[in-house]
């Protein structure tokens, strides 16, 4: 998605100092302060998760579309289906999008739950009751 590009990590090209000069950068952005594209998760009718290589050649797992979320009952977790999405703290849009990111309020078979983790960095969904 284009609107969702490459974050890079680190301090800004240039900043004002306190006495009004301005501070330029010393040296260029490095490969290694790039950051990922952003996993967009989706709600589809079966799990699908994809593998990426992470930094120091870390296997790593991406939750590309997402049917199921472990959910924290009082008798532990159970494994559901999620019905929909009903909003998203991060951009309103998601929930229309049907995109899965932490905090998103989804409808389960159980009732209404808050996602707890974050769905593209760790390949699985994971939920409590609200």
């Amino acid at each position: 998605m284009s609107q969702f590009g490459v974050q890079v990590h680190g301090k800004p090209g240039r900043k004002l100092s306190g006495n009004g000069k301005t501070k330029i950068k010393s040296r260029d952005k490095k490969r290694y302060e790039i950051g990922g594209y952003f996993a967009a998760t989706k709600l589809s009718e079966k799990d699908s998760t994809a593998a990426y290589r992470g930094r120091g050649g870390a296997s790593k797992s991406r939750l590309k579309y997402a049917a199921t979320a472990n959910l924290l009952t009082k008798q532990g977790y159970k494994k559901v289906k999620i019905k929909a999405i009903i909003e998203s703290p991060d951009n309103r849009n998601f929930a229309r999008l049907n995109i899965i990111t932490k905090g998103t309020i989804i409808d389960t078979e159980l009732g209404k739950a808050v996602v707890t983790n974050r769905p593209g960095r760790e390949g699985s969904i994971n939920a409590k009751l609200v």
